[in-house]
């Protein structure tokens, strides 16, 4: 009798099995159908692009729309002797670090700060993001008429209260100019860090810190042990996707100094774009151009295989 009924018990699942891999494969089937537009357009808007350009970096194209011979991997060998390319790869990297070091510092703090209650906390949260919305081309006009170095008023007010005697080029030399560039794009990119930040913040149970402080935990403990580790998951997309977008900033720097003084402000964005426009080496921007795509993929395999949060399973 229980051998019949386990028998029958069966004979009834198998059915039921069916409908639910049939329903699971029409769920799948539908979803797919949803996520294909959107993976046509990338196809079209990301991958045409790139496999365009790793065609025409096997090419010796000069300007767009001429024809070129096949030269295999000249381009990229010319390119790894350039001594401007690695100059512009390690400047693209004291970009990337000097973006990612003072807009964390300035994040963190504004969002520390806007975390505490005070009398317009909500308009100071609306009004932060203002230097993020701001057009590019006005954070840049801004920007030089408030360092220009005959009547720009930071150097006006530095003279008046007698820190400096003479007016500071801020564009005129290579040092400047850097640290200059890369404060005008943190000034304008640290008040959208800051508001991811504070949604971390605030998503933090006020429980743990109440708990610390009757522990005796100071408050730099309380940040280290507390703080950090909430804000780790938010922290890790920030630096992977900030670090891309970073690398890949070209419209700020070219309106500011177009690269210079001399080559003092050209990152591999700046560089690709002069040996493409200016030089007229199409084919040799578009090994630049692979060459940085592959940087910024090993960053990224590299930064989620050692820096993803570590989820644990218990």
């Amino acid at each position: 009798m229980q051998e019949t009924r386990a028998v029958n018990t069966n004979l009834e699942l198998k059915p039921k099995r069916k409908r639910q891999r049939f329903l699971l494969t029409r769920q799948t089937l539908i979803g797919y159908l949803f996520v294909l537009p959107i993976l046509l357009w990338l196809a079209l808007t990301i991958l045409y692009p790139l496999l365009s350009a790793i065609s025409l970096s096997f090419q010796d194209v000069k300007i767009i729309g001429t024809g070129g011979d096949f030269v295999g991997f000249e381009n990229y060998i010319n390119l790894l002797n350039s001594s401007r390319f690695w100059e512009a790869t390690w400047q693209s990297l004291v970009w990337v670090v000097g973006n990612a070091v003072l807009q964390t510092i300035l994040a963190f703090m504004t969002a520390l700060a806007l975390k505490q209650k005070f009398f317009g906390t909500g308009m100071a949260r609306t009004w932060v993001i203002l230097s993020w919305i701001v057009p590019t081309v006005v954070v840049v006009v801004i920007w030089r008429w408030l360092l220009n170095a005959s009547g720009g008023i930071i150097n006006y007010g530095l003279e008046s209260f007698n820190i400096i005697e003479d007016p500071i080029g801020f564009f005129s030399t290579s040092s400047s100019a850097m640290t200059s560039v890369i404060f005008i794009n943190s000034w304008r990119w640290f008040p959208f860090l800051a508001v991811i930040i504070l949604a971390g913040l605030q998503s933090i149970p006020d429980e743990l810190y109440d708990a610390a402080s009757v522990d005796g935990a100071s408050t730099i403990q309380q940040f280290w042990n507390i703080t950090l580790p909430g804000l780790q998951p938010i922290l890790f997309v920030l630096g992977l996707v900030g670090t891309l977008l970073s690398f890949n900033v070209f419209d700020i720097i070219w309106l500011l100094t177009g690269g210079g003084p001399s080559t003092a402000t050209t990152t591999l964005p700046v560089h690709i774009y002069d040996t493409a426009f200016r030089q007229f080496e199409l084919s040799e921007a578009a090994a630049m151009s692979v060459v940085s795509s592959l940087f910024l993929l090993t960053f990224a395999v590299l930064f989620i295989r050692f820096a993803a949060p570590r989820i644990d399973e218990d």
